[in-house]
C-alpha cells in the first residue's frame, strides 16, 4: 500500500524531468517507475495510462495564469508579452511545445482562456474576435517553438549543413538571417507576432488600441 502513497505532484515532477532528460520519445512508463523506485502499477493509482500522464504534464506547464493587462497597459501590449511568456513555458522543457499539443489542457487552462476573452471584450473584441486572436497567437506561437525545438533536436543529434555551400546557393536567405535574424530567432518571432497584431488592429476596428 505503500506504493499508494506516492504523491501525484512527485510524479509529475519527476515525468517533466525525464522529459528534459530523454524527450518526449524517450518518455515512458516503464522508465518514470525506474527513477522514482517503484513499480510500474504504483503509477496506475494516478494514472490509467501514459496519455492522462502526459495530460497532466501539459497542465502543470500551463499552471501559471498569464493575467490581464497591467496597469496601463493596452490590449497589443499585453498579448504581445503573453505570447512571449508563452514561447518561454514551452521553451522551458525539452520537447515542451510538443507535449502542449498533444495533452488535454484542462478545466483550469479553460477557465484562463474564458477570463482572457472577458478582458478582450472589455477592451471593445467581440466574442468571435477576441477567440480568434488568442487563438491565432497561440497556434503561432506553438508551431513556431515546435520548429524551434526540432532543430534544437535535430543539432543535438549531430545533424548539421555545410555553411559554406548554402551561403553560396541561398545568398539572399543568408543575408536575411545576417540584418534579421535566423528563421527561429528572437528577432524573427517578435517579428511574426507583430505581423498578426497588426492584422488585428485592422479587422478589429471597435477595439481600443
Amino acid at each position: 500500500m505503500a506504493q499508494k502513497g506516492l504523491a501525484r505532484d512527485t510524479v509529475v515532477r519527476a515525468a517533466l524531468e525525464l522529459l528534459d532528460e530523454a524527450g518526449l520519445d524517450g518518455l515512458s512508463v516503464r522508465r518514470l517507475a525506474a527513477r522514482l523506485g517503484v513499480q510500474n502499477p504504483a503509477l496506475y493509482w494516478h494514472f490509467r495510462n501514459k496519455q492522462e500522464l502526459l495530460d497532466e504534464m501539459a497542465r502543470e506547464l500551463l499552471a501559471h495564469d498569464m493575467g490581464g493587462p497591467a496597469e496601463g497597459e493596452g490590449w497589443r501590449e499585453w498579448l504581445a508579452r503573453r505570447a512571449h511568456r508563452y514561447r518561454r513555458t514551452l521553451l522551458s522543457h525539452r520537447d515542451g511545445a510538443r507535449l502542449i499539443a498533444t495533452g488535454n489542457p484542462g478545466p483550469d487552462v479553460a477557465r484562463s482562456f474564458e477570463a482572457e476573452l472577458r478582458t478582450l471584450t472589455g477592451l471593445g473584441f467581440t466574442p468571435a474576435q477576441g477567440l480568434h486572436t488568442i487563438t491565432a497567437i497561440s497556434h503561432y506561437t506553438l508551431g513556431f517553438v515546435l520548429n524551434e525545438q526540432a532543430g534544437l533536436d535535430r543539432r543535438s543529434r549531430g545533424d548539421s549543413t555545410d555553411l559554406a555551400a548554402y551561403a553560396r546557393d541561398h545568398p539572399l536567405t543568408v543575408e536575411g538571417v545576417r540584418t534579421g535574424g535566423a528563421p527561429t530567432s528572437d528577432e524573427a518571432f517578435a517579428h511574426g507576432l507583430r505581423l498578426i497584431l497588426d492584422g488585428v488592429a485592422v479587422s478589429a476596428p471597435g477595439t481600443a488600441h
